[in-house]
């Protein structure tokens, strides 16, 4: 079976079949700033969200053996522009990232990143599509015959292929800890955790967030914005803000803001998404 599920938008559940949306559960939250911003979407309903999916499955042929896998940057400060960025400037020398048709892959190529990761995001399961396997390399990805998302397995495979700098992203807390224990099992090997998707998590997922990740997404998590403030650490961006957590973390949210050249000017009137969940 061709099948790709996906929660986004909201944190809807939509569910991709040869091609085409077949599901849409209802949204979370009814307004992301992000999504006003880029496709003008004023409300995340059931409609709005399939139609945004199909356009990005008629547009760069996500879910598709048709799938584009590179892109110049889209967001300021999205986390595969953050991750780009730093490959660039060679902190960073590969990425565990997930795609659809291969699971969780290791990545070198800055584009192939923003090209994977900045178009998707949030997928929670994907069947294998050969043409896209062999795309990005069949050797870079955890498990070819079954594409299941594994970060755990990602990172290992990334230092067993002798990477030393590696970034991740994860969606909880648990996986945070989870990579730095990895990372202490191995000298020399830095692993900077990006934990992304993070409305709902609860608060204790929260908590082990800010004792171990590098960088969190805000989206509209109550609790990883909460934190923040408690926690006292580096913030860029208003309307979906970005949090450098560890000193490492913000260094590389400083060296994307270097490379893109903007003045960062603190909004207070910035819009925000309905609730914080």
């Amino acid at each position: 079976m061709d099948e790709h599920v996906i929660e986004g938008l909201g944190r809807a559940r939509i569910v991709v079949r040869d091609g085409k949306v077949v599901e849409v559960g209802e949204p979370q939250i009814s307004y992301c700033p992000i999504f006003d911003k880029h496709r003008g979407i004023k409300k995340l309903d059931k409609e709005t969200i399939a139609k945004n999916i199909q356009f990005r499955i008629e547009d760069f042929g996500m879910c598709t053996p048709g799938r584009v896998l590179k892109m110049k940057d889209f967001l300021s400060f999205g986390v595969s522009e953050i991750v780009c960025t730093a490959m660039v400037k060679k902190l960073v020398d590969a990425a565990v990232i997930v795609c659809e048709g291969t699971g969780t892959l290791v990545v070198t190529d800055p584009e192939m990143v923003q090209g994977i990761g900045g178009r998707v995001s949030g997928l929670v399961s994907t069947t294998p599509i050969p043409e896209v396997i062999e795309k990005v390399g069949r050797q870079n990805v955890v498990d070819p015959a079954t594409a299941k998302i594994d970060q755990v397995a990602g990172v290992k495979k990334a230092i067993a292929m002798g990477y030393k700098n590696i970034a991740v992203s994860i969606i909880d807390g648990t996986g945070a800890r989870e990579m730095k224990e990895i990372e202490q099992q191995h000298p020399g090997v830095n692993i900077y955790t990006f934990v992304v998707h993070t409305t709902g998590m609860p608060e204790k997922e929260a908590d082990l967030v800010y004792k171990y990740a590098d960088i969190a997404t805000g989206c509209a998590s109550k609790f990883i914005r909460e934190y923040s403030v408690k926690c006292n650490v580096y913030k860029v961006g208003d309307s979906v803000p970005m949090f450098g957590i560890s000193e490492r973390g913000t260094r590389l949210i400083e060296e994307r803001i270097k490379f893109t050249g903007k003045e960062i000017k603190a909004n207070p009137n910035a819009p925000q998404p309905d609730k914080l969940l």
